[in-house]
């Protein structure tokens, strides 16, 4: 970039081999940071006082934070600011910069362990998981589409969830734990790659801003498809940059097996695979003749291998293909959430910023390394995705262009001070905002009451779940969701549940009411000594028929509860056998 030296440029005086200066600040570079800090604070503040813009449908600011929380929170994100300036100087990363982004990554993550599972969407996932777990790999495979619903699902994620609990037991701290390093390889994976097209400095840059997304940190203990997806689209780019520039059985077959991933990871990672044309066209350079034949190999042993997997689920793929068309394109426009939200609450304005200015560098600079990067973010818009969730394996491609876009600063230690600022700003917002909000969620009393029925000393638990009356879900999409968080033997009947509206075929949680009742929460033969009832509220009355049959039963806890946001609520009474 202008007026940058060629060592700035090499990494020497970034992020990974950062100077040592003299012990006192320069007045200049004393009032830089000072500048940085003061807009730091303004744009929370500033984003605190507009928080109702944000349209989030999880995390939103005028859920999360209250007019008094701002009193506190702002000193300990200045607090964290000026952390950020002492720690500028510090050589953390001058040797191992993958080692300690992957450690810190997952330092971080790890925080939200205690987080509930607030996303219904997890109720699929454990439940395929499961069939894998009791019923062995074979069945999976044989049944995936069958006796075990998929909706819209590809099966990688839950098959390696599945292969977890059978290999290390049904125990949600297992799927946290490879979530969370799934997230940590995400980061170092984004370093490589900056570091490949650029420079050492631009790559860890760009590994450190994935933690200055507060909504992307929510996501990583949850047990959903949306950051391994992330984790196996970056691998598929990373391992596709090398093998077009060394070529090599060895790298060609592992970047095949990694588009492979990629492409059994989720239908969207299909949209976002189209990158890779665009690595071999900037690769081109290169030489056009060893780069083209090691394309065409690629694509020819990645196809070889999505073939011969697809051929026996192809009538399942075919009509989750249609059906997605029919039903999930149609349906973007009636759950979006606004670009300001995404790009702005949800991650950090200077994230944006600097995404932005990356684009005019790149035009004024020339530099076709950028389309790589430049290529789904631009997607994202032309297309108009609108969903968070959908574009999170998007968010290192923006950090990518943000690391760039900051090389536009000469100077390498404010550049490394904006970053962890933005860091900074993160984690405050995530462990004093976003973290508390969702640990108060009603999900939380399906955590709370699994653990508590772990404590019992009974052999099984019959589930029984009242019509939600607020909005349209199938209330036996909580049932996998309290098995998630416990390790007693569940026994639920969904007989009578029916939607009480008309509009379920366009509804977000259409596929509740396509649940399949599992055939392991049959009935056993023992005398079930323990009731579970989940409500959406403390105060609702129970069906004639289910009160006579709690007849001789005691209410042992309750757990009630409630961020009064969400239609969607499980309030748990958790009843016992009188002896």
């Amino acid at each position: 970039m202008a007026g940058a030296t060629g060592s700035e440029r090499s990494g020497t005086h970034g992020f990974v081999r950062p100077a040592f200066a003299a012990p006192h600040v320069a007045p200049d570079r004393l009032l830089a940071y000072a500048a940085v800090a003061l807009l730091s604070l303004a744009a929370f503040l500033t984003l605190f006082l507009f928080r109702a813009q944000d349209d989030n449908r999880l995390t939103s600011w005028r859920w999360v934070l209250a007019d008094a929380d701002v009193f506190w929170i702002t000193p300990v994100l200045a607090a964290g600011l000026f952390l950020a300036a002492a720690l500028v100087r510090v050589p953390f990363a001058r040797r191992r910069p993958a080692g300690v982004l992957f450690l810190c990554s997952f330092a971080v993550a790890a925080v939200s362990w205690g987080e509930p599972e607030v996303i219904v969407d997890a109720s699929r996932y454990f439940t395929q998981a499961k069939h894998l777990e009791l019923y062995g790999l074979a069945y999976f495979l044989r049944e995936w589409g069958g006796q075990i619903a998929v909706w819209t699902d590809l099966p990688l994620i839950p098959l390696l969830y599945g292969l977890i609990f059978s290999l290390a037991g049904e125990d949600r701290i297992y799927i946290q734990v490879f979530t969370t390093l799934l997230f940590s390889a995400s980061a170092v994976l984004t370093y490589l790659i900056g570091r490949t097209l650029w420079d050492e400095a631009t790559g860890f840059c760009a590994g450190a801003l994935l933690l200055g997304m507060p909504y992307l940190l929510t996501q990583v203990p949850l047990m959903l498809v949306d950051v391994p997806t992330m984790f196996f689209l970056l691998l598929a780019i990373f391992t596709t940059l090398k093998a077009l520039e060394r070529g090599g059985t060895g790298q060609l077959a592992l970047a095949s097996a990694a588009v492979a991933l990629a492409f059994w990871s989720k239908y969207s990672a299909w949209i976002f695979l189209s990158v890779l044309p665009v690595v071999v066209l900037v690769r081109l350079k290169q030489g056009p003749r060893p780069v083209l034949l090691r394309a065409l190999v690629l694509f020819v042993i990645s196809m070889v291998l999505i073939s011969a997997t697809l051929l026996p689920m192809f009538d399942v793929v075919g009509k989750q293909l249609d059906f997605l068309r029919s039903y999930q394109l149609p349906g973007l426009a009636r759950w979006e959430e606004s670009s300001i939200s995404t790009f702005l609450f949800q991650t950090h304005p200077f994230i944006t910023a600097a995404a932005l200015v990356s684009v005019y560098a790149a035009f004024k600079d020339r530099d076709a390394r950028c389309a790589i990067v430049l290529w789904l973010p631009a997607l994202v818009i032309v297309l108009g995705i609108n969903r968070i969730r959908y574009i999170l394996p998007v968010f290192p491609m923006l950090a990518l262009m943000a690391a760039y876009g900051l090389r536009e600063i000469q100077r390498a230690e404010i550049r490394k001070y904006i970053v962890l600022c933005i860091v900074a700003s993160s984690l405050t917002l995530s462990v004093f905002g976003f973290r508390p909000f969702l640990q108060q969620t009603s999900a939380v009393n399906l955590q709370q009451a699994g653990e508590y029925l772990d404590t019992l000393d009974v052999p099984e638990v019959e589930v029984i779940a009242l019509q939600q009356r607020h909005v349209v879900i199938n209330p036996a999409v909580s049932v996998p969701l309290l098995d998630l968080h416990t390790a007693k033997r569940l026994i639920f009947h969904s007989d009578g549940l029916a939607p009480t509206a008309q509009d379920v075929k366009t509804s977000a949680l259409r596929f509740t009411w396509e649940y399949t009742n599992p055939m392991y929460y049959a009935a056993g033969g023992r005398r079930v000594e323990a009731v579970v009832i989940i409500a959406d509220d403390d105060s609702q009355s129970l069906p004639a028929g289910i009160e006579q049959r709690l007849v001789g039963y005691n209410l042992s806890r309750k757990f009630i509860a409630s961020e009064n946001v969400f239609g969607y609520q499980t309030i748990v009474r958790v009843y016992l056998a009188g002896h």
